[in-house]
């Protein structure tokens, strides 16, 4: 039996490497960012749609969606964030749900879905795994690594849900706040968990 997996976790929480873990482990992981970055890729039905809602100044001189801008539009205004939110969401559930049905029978397969509480698609899972870290770290991680000013961070951080909502989903918790080994042994745990339930 196929065991379905929601990976979520707030932004510079580590979900991405525990993502990564668990595909190494052998879960087929289907990554809802990598496919929304898909269905608006130039020439796509959702590019399209996404400038007859917002207009071509959201393009690159290229043609391609102007990520940047984007960002800016949607993380300032919650009314442009739903009206984005309502062409791409569609499309990346048609294609994480033809990713899934290619994959074999009996497979851990893992959505891998920055915004899951976000959706409240929490209940289609067979379990959720919540990467878990204290915004405190989570900013650190963004100014150091990202390079982000500190009010870039904490406005991004505020954009999310709460991570008590995020907690509230979770059958899983992988607190990231200790080393990559740490980490790791939490997520072969896990791994180990969700494969007993197949």
């Amino acid at each position: 039996m196929t065991v379905r997996v929601g990976l979520t976790g707030g932004i510079a929480s580590g979900k991405s490497t525990v993502s990564s873990i668990l595909a190494e482990l052998g879960a087929v992981v289907i990554d809802a960012d990598l496919i929304a970055r898909e269905v608006v890729a130039r020439g796509t039905p959702g590019l399209a749609a996404l400038v007859e809602e917002f207009g071509t100044g959201l393009l690159t001189a290229d043609g391609d969606l102007d990520r940047p801008a984007m960002g800016a539009l949607v993380f300032s205004d919650d009314d442009a964030r739903r009206r984005l939110e309502a062409i791409i969401h569609p499309l990346v559930h048609r294609r994480s749900a033809e990713l899934e049905a290619d994959a074999d029978p009996g497979a851990l397969v893992v959505h891998d879905i920055p915004l899951l509480a976000e959706v409240g698609r929490a209940g289609t899972f067979d379990a959720v795994v919540v990467v878990d870290a204290p915004a405190e770290l989570q900013v650190s991680r963004m100014v150091e690594h990202r390079g982000w000013s500190r009010e870039e961070a904490e406005s991004r951080i505020a954009a999310q849900a709460s991570r008590e909502d995020r907690l509230a989903i979770a059958t899983h918790v992988v607190v990231n706040t200790g080393s990559l080994d740490d980490l790791r042994q939490q997520v072969e745990d896990v791994h180990a968990d969700l494969l007993a339930r197949a």
